[in-house]
């Protein structure tokens, strides 16, 4: 029998670790930088934390029994953890929180999808007790940032806002409006033209879902629209974050080496943009890069301004926004850059005992060399004759060797790469 991973399941060998540690490590240097602090939540949750108050489909959440009973789940995304958090063990922390993670979810794969996977990596930030325009303008300028430190070129950011075209979809009949939801969310122009409605109801429908594109744009075809005092206070919102950011977003940002002269990117307003998981009240969006190889939806986030009530025990509820940046699609699109590691980091040293009489003073040497933190120092375990050892170096391209006596004393020999 050969072993294998379960179905869904993935494991990550050295080159696959060292280039994933490539794309986290610049994404948590951006988060230090903003202020932002890492929390580890628990992977395993009580199945009504995860479940949001039924934001989150109990059909996604792999869930598990423990002795007791007690219905648990394995998390499928991390806010929900972190507002439980929040509340209860940051109860009384002085607001705004900036938190930022860099951990493993898990979602079970759904009947007919093409991927069977079902452990996914992210890496995101929440900013929690904070509402208002700066503080959306502060989460997607960061979203910027930390795009731009990968070397990410072909990339959107589509912007929506979930009360807003949940309100406008209040027009259709309850028996309709989940099914114009969906359609919207597949932007599904035959399913909208083929469902039983009025045909002023119709043309609502197709407006929605071509409320997509330049912002300019899809404000002016909003004006078209009859939109209560509510409805027009969410535009109005709308339109300021976008001149906030890109009034702030100027072409002079700092260059990096594989973006010499950054520009900024496009923007795309959609009201069609619908997330599958429903807490967000406000502001919402998704990044999307496309290329030869295709198109990879790379983050998501938004605002939700009632989840962390679930979780208070008064009910006390605060503002949050965040984005989670996915991994795996990341990776993709990194990888025909050129930027990843190519290779696993080679050893510093080789320390070689000469005899069985050395073997101390060859454990003694090498903990010396360690004394250098950044040195990587490898112990030769005696089952070698010199040409295998020279032969070993080369290979895992070791830059020397430390041949130790059986009195300490060492003789260095640099190894050739060429």
């Amino acid at each position: 029998m050969v072993y294998q991973p379960p179905a869904g399941a993935r494991d990550l060998l050295p080159l696959d670790v060292a280039q994933k540690r490539w794309i986290e490590d610049r994404l948590q240097q951006m988060f230090h930088r903003w202020g932002y602090h890492r929390i580890i939540t628990s992977t395993l949750e009580r199945l009504e934390t995860l479940m949001a108050g039924g934001a989150i489909q109990r059909s996604t959440v792999i869930q598990l029994h423990d002795s007791d009973d007690e219905q648990l789940g394995l998390r499928p995304e991390l806010t929900a953890s972190i507002a439980r958090t929040a509340v209860t063990r940051m109860a009384g922390a002085t607001h705004p929180l900036r938190l930022y993670y860099n951990a493993n979810v898990f979602q079970r794969a759904q009947e007919g999808s093409y991927s069977r996977q079902q452990e996914f990596y992210q890496a995101g930030v929440e900013l929690v007790g904070a509402g208002g325009l700066l503080a959306d303008a502060e989460v997607l300028l960061l979203l910027l940032d930390c795009l731009r430190s990968l070397g990410l070129h072909q990339w959107s950011v589509v912007l929506g806002e979930a009360g807003l075209t949940r309100s406008l979809l209040s027009v259709f009949p309850l028996p309709l409006r989940d099914k114009v939801r969906q359609a919207l969310a597949r932007l599904d122009r035959m399913t909208l033209e083929a469902l039983p409605m009025s045909a002023e109801l119709r043309e609502r429908a197709l407006l929605l879902l071509d409320l997509r594109g330049r912002p300019a744009d899809v404000l002016q075809r909003l004006a078209t629209l009859k939109l209560d005092a509510s409805q027009q206070d969410a535009v109005n919102n709308l339109k300021s974050l976008i001149d906030l950011l890109q009034e702030s977003d100027p072409p002079t940002s700092q260059p990096t080496p594989h973006a010499p002269c950054p520009t900024p990117h496009p923007l795309i307003l959609d009201l069609s943009l619908i997330r599958t998981l429903d807490y967000y009240t406000g502001v919402v969006f998704e990044v999307v890069n496309t290329s030869e190889a295709g198109q990879y939806v790379l983050g998501q986030g938004g605002r939700y301004d009632q989840l962390l009530g679930l979780y208070h025990p008064e009910r006390q509820t605060y503002p949050g926004i965040g984005f989670a940046l996915q991994i795996e699609p990341l990776h993709q699109v990194l990888l025909p850059t050129g930027q990843l590691p190519h290779q696993t980091p080679g050893s510093h040293w080789l320390v070689v005992p000469e005899s069985p009489q050395a073997y101390t003073a060859a454990l003694a040497y090498a903990q010396t060399l360690r004394h250098d933190t950044t040195a990587r120092v490898e112990l030769d375990l005696g089952t070698r004759t010199p040409a295998e050892t020279h032969a070993y170096a080369y290979g895992r391209r070791i830059a020397q060797i430390a041949w130790v006596k059986p009195d300490g004393k060492a003789v260095i020999e640099a190894v050739s790469q060429q």
